[in-house]
C-alpha cells in the first residue's frame, strides 16, 4: 500500500526522501525561497509558502504528516487563572503564536492516522520541561493521538554527532518502538571528496584568528573554538551557521591549513545520496544541510512507523494478552 503524506517545514526534503519508499507526497510547505529552489530541483515541485497563511481545508487528505518544525519558545500560563479571567485555555491558547500551533491545527483539521515531528533535543528540557509538556498535552489530550518520543543520535549511521528528538503519533493506540541506532558508524573520511578546491582551505588570517580565539577561551576554562575533526571518528554537529567560517568541523590537511567541508560533503554527512542536486550558492547550501534532518535516521523511523500501522497491534491488545496470560497462571 502507498501512503499519502505531507511535508511541512520541508526544508530541502530530507524527511520526504525517507518516506518516498512508502508513499507519495501530496503537499509540501517551506517559506525559504532558496530551500524552495533546492526542493524544486530534486522533487519537481515548488513547496507552498508560509504555512501560517494556509488553511487546513486547502491541504489534501493524507495518512501521515511530517514536520521538522522550528521550536519557538513558549511557556504555560496557569489554566485556572485563565479560566477565572474568562480567557481561552488549553489547545487554542497554549500553542497560539507558535509554529507548533500550525501543525496542531492541521492535525485537528485533517486527522491523519500518523505523524512524525523532529526538533532539537533541547525541546524536551526547554523551560524546565514545560514546553514539551504543552506539546504532548495538545497531541494526546486535545487531538487524541498516542504519542512516542525518543532522542536519537545519528552518529551510528552517518559520521556526525547529531542528537535530535523525534516525536511519533498514531490516531489509533498502536504499539510502536523506535529503531535501535548502531553505536558505531562510518568514519568521517568515508564521506570526504578526493580532489577538493583550494578555496575551501582556510586563509592564514582566518586560521590564526580561530586559533587565538580558542586559546583565549581555553584560558577562561571554556571549550569554545574550532573543532579539528578526527577522520577515523565522527564530526561535531553540522549547523546552519557552518557557512560563516566552518569552524565547528575542520578537516586537517597535511602541509597546509585545515579546510571546510564542501557542500557535497555536508550533504553526505546528513545521509543525502550523491544524486541529490545542489543548485544554490555554497552559502545557501551550507545553511540548508545544517538545518536538515539526518536522512538515514528518518528512514529507519519511517520503516518502524509503517510496520506499526500495518501490524495494527494496539496497546489494548497487549494489555488483554497480558491479562489472559496472568489469569492462566
Amino acid at each position: 500500500m502507498l501512503y499519502r503524506f505531507i511535508d511541512l517545514f520541508a526544508g530541502i526534503g530530507g524527511m520526504r526522501l525517507a518516506f518516498e519508499l512508502y508513499g507519495i507526497c501530496v503537499f509540501s510547505s517551506e517559506w525559504d525561497v532558496k530551500a524552495q529552489e533546492t526542493y524544486m530541483a530534486n522533487f519537481g515541485e515548488k513547496p507552498h509558502g508560509d504555512i501560517r497563511q494556509i488553511d487546513a481545508k486547502d491541504i489534501p487528505d493524507h495518512d501521515i504528516l511530517l514536520a521538522g518544525f522550528p521550536c519557538q519558545p513558549f511557556s504555560i500560563a496557569g489554566v485556572s487563572k485563565k479560566k477565572s479571567l474568562g480567557r481561552p485555555h488549553g489547545f487554542l491558547d497554549e500553542t497560539q503564536g507558535t509554529l507548533f500551533f500550525d501543525i496542531a491545527r492541521i492535525l485537528q483539521g485533517k486527522q491523519p492516522q500518523a505523524f512524525l515531528l523532529e526538533n532539537v533535543k533541547n525541546l524536551k528540557s526547554h523551560d524546565k520541561g514545560r514546553t514539551y509538556k504543552v506539546i504532548k498535552n495538545v497531541l494526546e489530550n486535545d487531538l487524541g493521538y498516542t504519542v512516542y518520543d525518543a532522542i536519537l543520535n545519528a552518529k551510528g549511521l552517518v559520521p556526525q554527532n547529531r542528537e535530535r528528538i523525534y516525536i511519533v503519533g498514531f490516531k489509533k493506540p498502536l504499539k510502536f518502538e523506535f529503531p535501535k541506532i548502531p553505536e558505531q558508524g562510518p568514519p568521517l573520511r568515508s564521506i570526504l571528496e578526493e580532489n577538493v578546491d583550494d578555496k575551501y582551505t582556510l586563509s592564514d588570517k582566518l586560521w590564526e584568528y580561530l586559533q587565538a580565539y580558542k586559546e583565549k577561551h581555553a584560558k577562561k576554562g571554556n571549550g569554545f573554538g574550532y573543532g579539528l575533526a578526527n577522520l577515523d571518528s565522527y564530526s561535531r554537529t553540522l549547523s546552519a551557521r557552518y557557512y560563516k567560517d566552518g569552524s565547528e568541523i575542520l578537516i586537517p590537511q597535511e602541509g597546509k591549513n585545515p579546510r571546510k567541508l564542501t557542500p557535497r560533503e555536508c550533504a553526505r554527512l546528513q545521509g543525502f545520496p550523491d544524486s541529490f542536486k545542489i543548485v544554490v550558492s555554497n552559502t545557501a547550501a551550507y545553511k540548508q544541510f545544517g538545518n536538515s534532518v539526518a536522512v538515514p535516521v528518518v528512514k529507519l523511523i519511517a520503516e518502524k512507523m509503517i510496520q506499526a500501522i500495518e501490524r495494527d497491534e494496539t496497546i489494548e491488545d497487549n494489555l488483554e494478552e497480558g491479562r489472559a496470560e496472568y489469569a492462566t497462571k
